[in-house]
């Protein structure tokens, strides 16, 4: 079992690193007495499925959270169980312009005083974990995504990092288009395998009609662009932080050169070990199977 104790200052960005946490498949649990800490781990030892969890414990606890540093050492007694520590902190003035800006209320501020006298008292009590901590990150000049990352590498081994989940999705456009793409391409500009009477009848998921879209001269000067976009974007979407990726394909129909381009880039990404990628096909049932006589539009 792993156990993380998420802790540090209020308006450092304890939520964001317990959602780090929470996007990597850990058991994560907010606001935890200390002095549950060691019914956690009990219960999280005795279950094969949850084998890693995050709780975060900090001063909203009260009275109960001054336990933290005897539970730590108890749950290392009575179970074998060495809690890491990640403690989160930001200088005064980034904490003060945080709760200003966010307009909450600081866990302090009914014992009265200032949000400065408030954020000083913080700081003290929690100088005692602090000292405690494994690792400590100061996100005074952090973005959530940067924090995010910072957090990841600094607790999760490479493996166990979250990965973003790219789904690759076809689409005819006489449908509408998809409103929760993130990357949108027509691909309307390649023949259309629908008006060959061979094709019209198959999809781009057989090989006969991929090859066909691959072999156009429209595919020849496009798939080299399109490869060199998304080697470039997909890292820096995921290094940006994003966890989920929508790259849409459209054609008329939904049913030919948008399926055969979806299934090219899936396979080309889905090796990758940054990468969860799967793939859909929206619309491929939807289009006529035979091929118009005379009609002046298409359905693929």
């Amino acid at each position: 079992m792993e156990l993380t104790v998420i802790t540090g200052m209020s308006g450092a960005g304890k939520s964001q690193a317990m959602g780090m946490f929470e996007d990597a498949g850990w058991f994560v649990v907010d606001n935890l007495p200390p002095r549950l800490l060691p019914h956690l781990a009990g219960i999280v030892d005795e279950d094969d499925d949850v084998v890693k969890a995050a709780v975060v414990c900090d001063i909203r606890g009260g009275d109960y959270f001054a336990d933290l540093p005897s539970q730590l050492g108890e749950l290392e007694r009575t179970l074998g169980t060495r809690a890491r520590v990640l403690f989160l902190e930001a200088t005064d003035d980034v904490l003060l312009n945080r709760f200003r800006e966010t307009r909450r209320r600081h866990p302090l501020a009914g014992e009265g005083g200032t949000l400065s006298e408030g954020i000083a008292r913080e700081r003290e009590r929690l100088a005692a974990v602090r000292e405690r901590a494994d690792v400590v990150i100061d996100t005074s000049e952090l973005n959530i995504w940067e924090l995010r990352r910072q957090v990841a590498e600094a607790m999760l081994d490479v493996a166990a990092r979250p990965r973003m989940q790219v789904l690759v999705q076809s689409f005819g456009f006489k449908y509408g288009a998809p409103a929760d793409a993130d990357l949108l391409l027509d691909v309307r500009f390649i023949e259309n395998p629908h008006y060959n009477p061979r094709f019209a009848p198959l999809t781009g998921l057989d090989p006969e009609v991929a090859e066909f879209v691959a072999e156009t001269p429209e595919m020849k000067g496009f798939a080299p662009r399109l490869d060199a976009l998304l080697d470039f974007l997909l890292p820096a979407y995921a290094a940006e932080g994003k966890s989920h990726l929508v790259i849409g394909f459209g054609c008329t129909g939904g049913r030919h050169r948008s399926v055969a381009l979806a299934e090219r880039t899936a396979r080309r990404y889905r090796g990758r070990p940054e990468f969860q990628v799967s793939v859909s096909h929206r619309d491929i049932g939807r289009a006529t199977l035979r091929a118009p006589q005379d009609a002046p539009g298409g359905d693929t």
